[in-house]
């Protein structure tokens, strides 16, 4: 048997962000904690959401002491204004970070337990604030998803911390929010929601659901990713990007990620990569590293990519999605870890360390071809460039 699970509702378009009001009631709701961060602030967004909620009769509060890939200290002053507040809900407003933070609060404002006792392979289903999404970029999907991902300072491991209490109550998919993106955002940001598409579709734990979304969000972001890259004010590009991350969200939180997302996590966790890169940085080499393990699945997400026809076999089609994805990335100027300015001599020192904590992130086991030790090591090694 398998479950699915996904927010209870989605308000979607442009505009969208003016209906913040209208799903706090939703869920009877009342004093939510904005869970945001300083760029957030600086663009006025913010104060547009705040004074949003407050005229529709709401009484929210302002948390954006939020950082990129958020860490269990950066989470404590979370936890006191969740408590000064005494907030009924969190609404996660901006990338991955903010929203990850957001659900961390959500469960830790109602359980006084240290945020490594969630992580995997545990699975929480308790008490926690309800939580609301707002995603002000189109690509880490955690506005549908059932998990969050938090590192622990002690160890500098990536946590990534499962279970349905972390996954939204609803969510709100405004694209406009994403028009001003720069391009290297926008194309790390793409990336990484074409990752969770292909891992969720290629994952042994796929099921028919999440297989419709995986591949639906890998031919929406094939068409568009190009166009956003070259123009952030491509409307029609801007809003297909967003739901295909949505869709890519709700596929791999129902059927999980892979090789890339383990091998990705220690990279952000040493090197302060942001997410979306990392995943980029990785995905070429992984997929031809995989490939042969799944020929049929690979084939059928190059045919939805649009590297391959529906005459293709299989065996040529997959190879047309390696070479499809090594474009993509070249197309949008992935960098290196070299050419990003990660030092030669510490990425091949912390090799085996960053391969060990990918193997008890369990997400290679759900890999088409699960790797050993030695050869996510090779991988890693490979991926570095020079």
């Amino acid at each position: 048997m398998s479950s699915f699970a996904f927010p209870r509702f989605l308000n979607v378009g442009a505009g969208a962000l003016e209906t913040a009001g209208d799903a706090l009631d939703t869920l009877g709701l009342s004093r939510p904690l904005i869970v945001t961060d300083t760029f957030m602030v600086s663009t006025g967004a913010v104060d547009r959401l705040r004074t949003a909620l407050e005229l529709s009769g709401h009484k929210p509060e302002v948390f954006s002491e939020t950082v990129p890939d958020p860490t269990t200290t950066s989470l404590q002053a979370g936890i006191r204004a969740v408590a000064d507040h005494g907030a009924d809900s969190v609404i996660g407003f901006g990338g991955g970070s903010p929203i990850d933070t957001a659900k961390a609060l959500a469960v830790l404002g109602v359980n006084n337990r240290p945020m490594s006792e969630f992580k995997a392979p545990s699975s929480f289903t308790g008490p926690a604030l309800p939580i609301i999404a707002i995603p002000t970029t189109a690509g880490s999907g955690s506005e549908a998803t059932q998990f969050t991902v938090i590192t622990d300072d002690a160890t500098d491991e990536k946590m990534l911390c499962p279970g349905l209490s972390f996954l939204p109550a609803g969510a709100i998919l405004d694209f406009e929010l994403t028009v001003s993106m720069p391009p290297r955002l926008t194309a790390d940001t793409a990336v990484d929601a074409l990752t969770h598409a292909i891992e969720a579709y290629v994952s042994k734990r796929a099921n028919p659901i999440s297989d419709s979304l995986a591949l639906s969000a890998i031919s929406t972001i094939s068409a568009l990713v190009r166009r956003a890259y070259a123009d952030g004010a491509d409307r029609e590009a801007r809003e297909g990007l967003m739901m295909a991350a949505t869709q890519a969200g709700i596929a791999f939180s129902n059927s999980s990620v892979c090789l890339v997302h383990g091998m990705s996590r220690p990279i952000g966790a040493h090197f302060h990569v942001a997410h979306g890169l990392s995943n980029a940085m990785l995905l070429p080499a992984v997929t031809r590293f995989s490939v042969h393990g799944n020929v049929s699945r690979y084939a059928d997400c190059a045919r939805a990519y649009g590297a391959a026809t529906e005459t293709t076999d299989d065996a040529d089609a997959a190879a047309q999605l390696v070479t499809a994805i090594d474009r993509l990335c070249a197309d949008v100027e992935v960098p290196t870890p070299a050419a990003y300015g990660i030092d030669a001599g510490r990425w091949r020192q912390l090799i085996p360390t960053m391969a060990e904590q990918a193997i008890a992130s369990g997400s290679p086991g759900n890999n088409p071809v699960v790797p050993t030790q030695v050869q996510i090591q090779q991988i890693y090694a490979d991926v570095y460039g020079g």
